[in-house]
C-alpha cells in the first residue's frame, strides 16, 4: 500500500501571502512558519525571509510534531 501523495504549494489552492506567518526574528534569513487549512487537513508552511525565490516548503501536521517534539528534546542543539 502506497501513502497519499503530500500536496504542493500550488495544490492547496491558498494565497501563500495572506498568510498569518510567524517569525523567529526580525533578521533577513528568519524562519517563517504559517498553519493553514486545505484539502481537509491541517497543514503548516515554512520559508526562509527575504528569500528570493519565495520557495515555501509544506509539511503535514505529524510531519511538524516530529520535528517540534526533537526540537524540545535537544536533538538538533549540535547542528551546525
Amino acid at each position: 500500500m502506497t501513502s497519499p501523495r503530500k500536496p504542493s504549494l500550488r495544490d492547496l489552492r491558498i494565497d501563500v501571502d495572506a498568510q498569518d506567518w510567524q517569525r523567529s526574528g526580525t533578521v533577513r534569513g528568519a524562519i517563517e512558519v504559517a498553519f493553514v487549512d486545505a484539502l481537509g487537513e491541517r497543514w503548516v508552511l515554512m520559508r526562509v525571509a527575504g528569500d528570493p525565490d519565495g520557495r515555501t516548503l509544506v509539511y503535514s501536521r505529524f510531519e511538524w510534531e516530529c520535528f517540534v517534539d526533537g526540537v524540545r528534546k535537544g536533538e538538533f542543539d549540535d547542528a551546525v
